[in-house]
């Protein structure tokens, strides 16, 4: 990534497509006061620099599959390979190796217990080269951070937010097609497969391209965008690293805590600025939450003041994080590692 310094358009403008990833830039400018061609421009300068990207999430547990946070310890000298091996799969984000050297975490996404591919996955990366230990525990529920980390989300002022969630006006019906627009079960397709294929590498593609993919009218497309985001299967997620929000120290954290407690420890993480991410898990801790702090003194801090306030937490294991191999979306160039050895399962 290039060398780049945030200014107040630019993280008015991230604020902005954190709301809406698919949000016209011409509204945006609106509402901020800009320019559109000002907006698209700037926008198109950070994505060219990879620093930008806004990618759809799929919620993948109510499409019946499996989330699950998986910590790997292997030798020290095979962990950004393998970090790199995991990034080129579809079912995998979230990639970090961890400080150390010893040990990366990541998210994968697999079929329900007893479905095809979840064994064998776990299975190979136990046997990998260099894998000394896997762990695994999966999502239940997120509780932090959905719909957008609040550190980055505090560049527009509530009149402006408002106005930005404004529902636009509905394009005029077409005839009934391929879906029913006003059926409540979301029923998985090939097509959805295809239109969340081109989503996750960039939300903002245009009409034309999810058309193409899908075999779907433009209003069709439109209209399966707000029925999967409406039932909460699809969410737009802005890709930027929040070192260029001045949070220098990224912590994962694994908390155990008391089964009474549960509801009061994840209200109070929602409204934490530090957490970037929290999720009720299954393990031997409750709780998994991603925090972002300014440097190491802010992360003490939030330890013996904020997180020191819930007595229901009672222990905390705390992890930094090195890098980011892979966020949400999947990896737009090749990643970098070693070259194929021996003993790389894991990879497909």
């Amino acid at each position: 990534m290039e060398s780049v310094t945030l200014d107040e358009l630019d993280r008015r403008l991230i604020h902005a497509l954190q709301l809406d990833g698919r949000m016209s830039f011409s509204r945006i400018a609106a509402a901020i006061g800009a320019q559109e061609r000002t907006v698209a421009r700037r926008y198109n300068r950070l994505r060219s620099r990879l620093v930008l990207r806004v990618v759809g999430i799929l919620d993948s547990r109510r499409i019946g599959m499996l989330e699950w946070i998986v910590r790997v310890r292997c030798a020290p000298e095979v962990a950004d390979a393998l970090a790199a091996q995991l990034a080129q799969r579809d079912d995998t984000s979230w990639i970090a190796p961890l400080a150390g050297g010893a040990e990366l975490t990541c998210m994968i996404r697999t079929p329900p217990p007893g479905g095809e591919g979840q064994r064998p996955f776990f299975e190979q990366l136990a046997r990998t080269q260099g894998v000394r230990d896997v762990s695994a525990a999966c999502l239940l529920r997120p509780v932090a951070g959905v719909g957008g980390w609040a550190g980055r989300m505090g560049a527009l002022s509530e009149a402006e937010q408002a106005l930005l969630r404004a529902p636009e006006p509905e394009p005029e019906p077409e005839s009934a097609g391929p879906l029913e627009a006003t059926h409540p079960t979301i029923v998985w397709s090939a097509a959805d497969n295809h239109l969340m294929r081109v989503l996750s590498k960039d939300a903002r593609a245009g009409l034309g391209q999810l058309t193409a993919a899908t075999g779907w009218s433009e209003s069709t497309v439109r209209r399966r965008i707000g029925q999967l985001r409406e039932a909460g299967v699809l969410a737009f997620e802005v890709e930027v690293d929040p070192a260029l929000f001045g949070f220098g120290v990224e912590a994962l954290m694994w908390l155990e805590v008391a089964p009474a407690g549960l509801r009061t420890v994840t209200t109070a993480l929602s409204l934490h600025s530090q957490v970037a991410f929290a999720a009720l898990t299954t393990g031997a801790t409750a709780v998994f939450a991603i925090v972002e702090c300014l440097d190491a003194d802010a992360l003490c801090d939030y330890l013996s003041t904020e997180l020191a306030r819930l007595p229901a937490v009672t222990r905390v294991e705390t992890a930094l994080t090195r890098s980011r191999t892979k966020r949400a979306g999947p990896l737009l160039m090749p990643a970098i590692g070693s070259r194929p050895g021996p003993n790389r399962p894991v990879a497909r």
